[in-house]
Formats: structure tokens, sequence, C-alpha cells
């Protein structure tokens, strides 16, 4: 698949689904409340979706592999569709449930299916910029959708947002079909020259072998034989990397779910912020990820070092958090939040391209997708700890949570990262 070319295709695609998502964020707790349902039942239906999260990762991963990418993205999103219209027109709970499962397990699987066509099709000199166009066409759906969706409540019934979001999938699905993979001819073609190209190559290693005698001296700077082309080259081994990389996102994950849950609480009762001043932050940290998303990627292809702006972009997004836990000031909690949205932008443009950047080609969809999945438990257990924090103590305490998983993540990532250049030098 030609990456360059499909690109544009794959960002509105993002955009859309992203759009639709935050479209209904806001509004669907209000929507399924008109249906008389109890907290414990809203609960339920709320924690679905992140189970759906959950499990649809590694699903989607095989898929990818089994049907390529682009039949994988319509399937995704016409599921994705499927579930918004069957909410528009649904009022039982547990028709709700089984739906709001399947958008988790469709959300997921659009993340892991565009980050694996990413890692597939570009290279470590642009990867991190690709996932950053990813990123800033996501921010762009951020700052939208609410927005949209806000203003139909206002006018219209609240099941026309949601049918509103079914269109948008469609559209998406549109775009999806007009991704161009690779011809058969074209297929030939490479094959072709991949042959002709092995021949060359093994003609020249023949002739160097045959001009060193077969036999091979160790230098003396160095004593030890080249590694074999089977051993990972980083200082990592396959596992170790899967349990580095799903605990990070894991971690970021957990601090994010945090986040959504209980920043709206936080600005109403202890910075007695009203709902408007407080969607505007939201707001203001989307654009601040739609702006920053391809710098930062285009950085992280420069830098060489794609753990560190990782580093940094966590580090950033605690700077969020302690701004907003030091004043109510609405200007330094808007500046908090363009810091914030910087660093998102940072940490996933180039996380997803390390990812892609270490893992061999043939495991990679399957890793993202297992790390995505992982990362999900996350978003449904944080929470949950956050939850008996605020029973226990406060919202303040809530936020001490969030930045300690915070520094976890960052601890994790120093100590790859130093495993990485030890193993280079």
């Amino acid at each position: 698949m030609d990456i360059r070319r499909n690109l544009p295709l794959l960002m509105i695609i993002c955009f859309l689904s992203q759009m639709g998502g935050f479209m209904i964020l806001p509004l669907f707790p209000l929507f399924i409340e008109e249906f008389g349902l109890s907290g414990w039942m809203m609960g339920v239906i709320f924690a679905l979706f992140y189970v759906g999260k959950v499990i649809g990762g590694v699903p989607a991963a095989a898929l990818y592999r089994k049907i390529g990418g682009k039949r994988a993205l319509i399937a995704m999103l016409l599921l994705l569709a499927v579930c918004m219209g069957g909410f528009a027109v649904s009022s039982v709970p547990l028709l709700f449930g089984l739906l709001r499962l399947l958008q988790g397990i469709a959300s997921t699987g659009l993340t892991v299916v565009v980050r694996s066509i990413i890692g597939d099709g570009g290279n470590v000199d642009n990867r991190g910029l690709y996932n950053g166009y990813i990123s800033s066409s996501e921010g762009g759906g951020m700052v939208l959708g609410p927005v949209i969706s806000g203003w139909l409540a206002l006018h219209w019934p609240l099941s026309v947002p949601f049918l509103l979001v079914t269109l948008c999938c469609l559209m998406a699905v549109g775009a999806a079909m007009g991704i161009k993979s690779a011809t058969k001819a074209g297929l030939a073609s490479e094959s072709e020259v991949s042959s002709q190209a092995s021949d060359v190559i093994s003609t020249a290693v023949k002739q160097t072998k045959t001009n060193m005698n077969m036999n091979y001296t160790l230098s003396p700077v160095n004593d030890t034989p080249s590694p074999t082309i089977s051993e990972p080259p980083t200082g990592l081994t396959r596992r170790q990397q899967l349990i580095g990389y799903g605990t990070v996102h894991f971690l970021e994950m957990s601090a994010y779910a945090v986040f959504l849950t209980y920043f709206a609480l936080y600005a109403t009762h202890i910075m007695h912020w009203d709902p408007f001043a407080t969607s505007l932050a939201f707001t203001v940290a989307g654009i601040s990820t739609l702006a920053a998303a391809p710098i930062a990627g285009y950085l992280s292809d420069r830098m060489g070092d794609r753990l560190l702006l990782c580093m940094f972009g966590m580090l950033m997004i605690g700077i969020e958090v302690v701004v907003f836990l030091s004043t109510s000031s609405y200007v330094w909690v808007y500046v908090g939040m363009l810091i914030g949205g910087v660093g998102g932008a940072c940490y996933m443009d180039s996380f997803f391209a390390h990812i892609g950047d270490h893992i061999p080609d043939q495991g990679r969809s399957s890793v993202i997708g297992k790390i995505v999945s992982a990362a999900e438990i996350g978003s449904i257990v944080s929470p949950l700890v956050a939850a008996l924090l605020v029973e226990r103590g406060s919202l303040y305490t809530v936020f001490v949570f969030n930045l300690l998983l915070i520094a976890a993540a960052i601890a994790v990532q120093a100590v790859m990262r130093s495993r990485y250049r030890s193993k280079r030098v």
C-alpha cells in the first residue's frame, strides 16, 4: 500500500470517526437517562464500551493480517455505523449494552488498523510524521465533535446527533473504499525486481566470500561476532519489549481515563467553573493537539530518539495536571491545557512510530493490537480506583493518583531507553 497516496484518506477516516466519537461523548449519559435506567445499569453500559476496547485489539490485528488494511477499515467503520444507528432507534437496555460493547471493539479496531498501516507503510524516517498527521486529524475531530453535538442538542432531539454520527461513519466508509492497494501487476513487477536484486546481492556476496577466502577475522576494536539476523536489534527481547510497551501505554491510558472522567467534576466542585468554561478547556486541548501533532511527528523523525520525546510528552501532560491543581485561573488552566495537548501529540506520535521502528513487519500489527487492548484495561480499572479515592479522600487526591501514573510511565520509558542506548554502545 502506498502510504503517501493514501494518507489523506486515512486522515479523513480518523477525523470523521473521532469527531463522531466526541459528538456522543457528552450526550450519551443524557441520552440513555431519558429511558429511566438506574445508575447501576448506566454504569454497566458505560463499562461495556471499555470492555469492548480491551477485547477488540487482537481480533482487529488478526483481521488486518488476513484481509488487509483497506477491508479491515471498511469492516470497522461499518460496525461503528451500525452501532450509532442502533443507539438512535433503541430503547432496550440489553441492546444498548450490546451496541456499546461493539462500539468499543470497533473503536480499538480502527486504532490498531490505522497505526498498523502507518507502521507497515512508513519507515524510520517518516513514521513519526505520518503518525503526527493522524493524531492531528483526530485532534480536529475532538475539537468539532462536542461543538456540533452541543448545538444540535439545543434544537433537536438527542437521537439526531447519533444519526449524524452514523452518516459520518458511512462517509468514512466511502473514504476507505477510495484507498488504493497494490495491484497484482504491481506486485508481480515488484516481485520480479526483488528477484533480480536478490540475484545481484547473492552474486556480490559470493564474490566477497571468495575474496576473503571464506575466512572471518575479528576486528581489534570489536572482538565479538556479529549478531544473527534473528536477534532483536535492541537490548530487549521481544517479550520484554511487549511488556514494556504494554506497561507504558497502560499507565498513559489509565491517566487519560482518570482525566476524562473526573476533570469536569473537579472544575465544577473545586474550581467552581460553569459547564461552558469546562467544555472550552477540552476544546483548547484539542486545538493544541491538532496544531502540534505534525510538528511533533517531524521532530520524532529528526531527533532519532523517539522514547525521549515520549517521555517529554508525558512530562508536559503532568505539567497540565499540576497547573489546574495549583490555580483556578481560566488563563493559566487554558495554558496548561495547551501544554498538555502538545504533550499528548508528542507521546502518541513517537510511541507508535517507535514500535514501528523496532518490531518486525510480520509481528507489528499483532503487537500493536495486544498493546492497545491491554492499555484499555487501565481505562476500566483507573476510574474505579479514582472513585474509591474520592470516597476516602477528595477530588484533589484523584489527580495526585493521576500524577503518580504519569511518573510511573516516564520511569518505565526511561528504563527501556537506557537498555536501547546501552545496546547501541
